[in-house]
């Protein structure tokens, strides 16, 4: 069964997926004020340049978007104090105002709805013609848009296209109404744009189980699978960490390192670089075949599936390149190669694989969504500027905020002991009120040590007075 994890904090949201019981995916949105690229907007045409061929566009926001003025534009004749729906292509940089479009589209998981043109059209690459035949005749169209069918759809059931087609045209019909009777400019679609399309992308029509830790969310992800029967839909303990409990944390602190071992024995390795990521596929102690070409095999195959499952989780994107060992046979290409794509189908059209080079190299290409799992956990090191990484001072908040919450709710423990390594102490002491607030520790008796070498942290709970007695130096005065 798929598990899908909704936390919520005061500036960030994290998904995790898992699929029987194995963490997939992970998803993290930071609280951003201004518009975000794939969000819909009812605008005003505020003042058209042909000399620049530039539209200005009010969105009831602080700055105005602007859009292309093209032909097609020119030739329906649109007109100053207009009232058109937009999509933000490009989000705003400095003075400039996001960059928008009023062909928009909202991309699902197989397929995608433009909100011009009218009937059902196919990828290029979309070769199987009878798949085709079929889709056409099974798939209705959606009045007053246009689908797009997706490549990745040839693997598709009729079913998870009924099921995909319906709530596209669910959101459809959602702006057109919004479009039509809001008297008001703004947003017609992007709230909660994160969670939306997971609950569009990533459940399907097989069972699964939603677990949120905020009011809001809830509501929102109840509205939204109302009709779903298969779904169900859990609000989680507000007092506790979600991730926590699940034990989520402690799997996503173990994707700060690089090496990933296999169940066969191998392993591989992932590196940044500055133009890329690089992994490397080694067979390491996996010696339970006797043939030769059998560990060869058995090693790329089980990698395969493993770096799919890793450039999920971690959320690499960008060009990935992938030295698999040495493959000599043809059809052993072919079997690494269609592990590969089902490691990564539940992705969408997000990537493309090129494929294997004479040097045995596999390239993929992933369109970048939100931040990698290193850009979110990870800051660049002060003392050795910059050649190492360590945890965000944010995230590492998060952790020990986790740990005082579950002592206090368990044990009704206030005062802690709190050992970091010396690299957080000017940025802790620069805002110490700001990181006791995020510790929520403003209403309790804190004691922090700063020391070289540890590993991130560690929180120990104060439990007797001589406890407190033997470290009163390191009590935390504001």
């Amino acid at each position: 069964m798929k598990e899908i994890f909704i936390e919520r904090r005061e500036n960030t949201l994290r998904i995790a997926i898992k699929n029987n019981n194995i963490l997939q995916e992970c998803i993290v949105d930071e609280v951003s004020t201004g518009p975000i690229a794939g969000e819909i907007y009812k605008g005003r045409v505020k003042n058209i340049i042909p000399a620049t061929n530039s539209i200005f566009v009010d969105l009831g926001l602080e700055k105005e978007g602007y859009l292309y003025f093209s032909n097609e534009l020119k030739a329906e004749g649109i007109k100053k104090g207009q009232e058109i729906a937009v999509e933000i292509v490009k989000e705003p940089l400095n003075q400039k105002g996001a960059k928008l479009t009023t062909r928009y589209a909202i991309p699902s998981k197989y397929m995608v709805l433009e909100g011009v043109g009218e009937g059902i059209e196919f990828s290029r690459r979309f070769k199987d013609e009878i798949k085709k035949e079929l889709i056409l005749a099974e798939l209705p169209e959606v009045e007053g848009a246009k689908i797009i069918i997706r490549t990745e759809a040839d693997s598709a059931s009729i079913e998870e296209l009924l099921h995909e087609r319906r709530l596209l045209e669910k959101e459809f019909l959602e702006i057109n109404r919004k479009m039509k009777y809001s008297i008001n400019l703004g947003k017609l679609y992007g709230d909660n744009l994160a969670i939306t399309r997971v609950l569009r992308d990533k459940i399907g029509t097989l069972p699964a189980e939603i677990i949120i830790d905020n009011d809001e969310d809830y509501n929102f992800v109840c509205e939204y699978v109302k009709d779903e029967e298969y779904v169900r839909v859990k609000l989680f303990d507000k007092e506790k960490c979600l991730f926590d409990s699940y034990d989520i944390e402690k799997e996503l602190l173990k994707l700060r390192h690089n090496k990933v071992v296999l169940p066969c024995g191998g392993s591989i390795v992932i590196d940044k670089t500055e133009a890329m990521y690089a992994i490397d596929v080694n067979t390491g102690k996996n010696i339970k075949e006797k043939s030769f070409e059998k560990t060869i095999l058995e090693t790329n195959v089980e990698a395969a599936r493993e770096i799919g499952r890793q450039i999920l989780l971690r959320n690499l994107s960008g060009i990935i390149v992938i030295d698999f060992i040495d493959l000599r046979e043809k059809s052993h290409k072919a079997i690494v190669m269609k592990e590969i794509k089902d490691a990564l189908k539940e992705d969408g059209g997000n990537f493309k694989i090129y494929p294997f080079t004479e040097l045995n190299l596999v390239q993929i290409s992933r369109k970048r969504i939100g931040k990698s799992i290193y850009e979110y956990m990870e800051e660049t090191c002060p003392l050795c500027n910059g050649t190492g990484m360590l945890l965000k001072l944010s995230y590492l908040e998060g952790l020990i905020h986790n740990q005082i919450i579950k002592y206090y709710n368990e044990n009704g423990i206030k005062d802690f002991f709190i050992e970091v390594d010396e690299s957080y102490k000017d940025k802790i002491k620069g805002d110490l009120v700001g990181f006791l607030k995020n510790i929520d520790g403003l209403d309790k008796e804190i004691y922090i040590n700063y020391i070289n070498g540890i590993e991130g942290y560690k929180v120990e709970p104060l439990i007797f007075i001589n406890q407190k007695t033997n470290i009163s130096q390191y009590l935390v005065k504001i």
